[in-house]
């Protein structure tokens, strides 16, 4: 079996995006601190903290502060972003996703 066919010395890929990795995560803590968001979803610190604000600015979550820390918001009920699924809400893929028999999500190491 070929390299390719096992998927061995190559990058692995995921059938969702890290926006909505970091969503995901958002939901199951929203005062979940960007370092743990960066950890759990397997990216860096600053492409997490370029994602939040990219959903921020669109207008899929809000960020309060609460003493030292943030809080999201989530807006569930827009439109996932491409024409394919515009139909359905942020909240439907949520949903979908959510911790089975309340267990907590895996933590991957970071490629930093």
């Amino acid at each position: 079996m070929s390299e390719a066919a096992t998927g061995e010395g190559t990058r692995r890929w995921t059938f969702l995006t890290n926006h909505a990795h970091v969503l995901l995560a958002i939901a199951r803590d929203p005062g979940i601190r960007l370092r743990e968001i960066a950890e759990r979803v397997g990216i860096t610190e600053r492409a997490a903290q370029r994602i939040v604000a990219e959903l921020e600015r669109e207008g899929y979550l809000t960020r309060r502060r609460s003493g030292r820390r943030n809080v999201y918001e989530l807006h569930t009920e827009l439109p996932l972003r491409h024409p394919l699924e515009e139909r359905h809400a942020v909240g439907e893929l949520l949903d979908l996703l959510r911790p089975v028999d309340g267990a907590a999500p895996r933590r991957r190491p970071s490629r930093r």
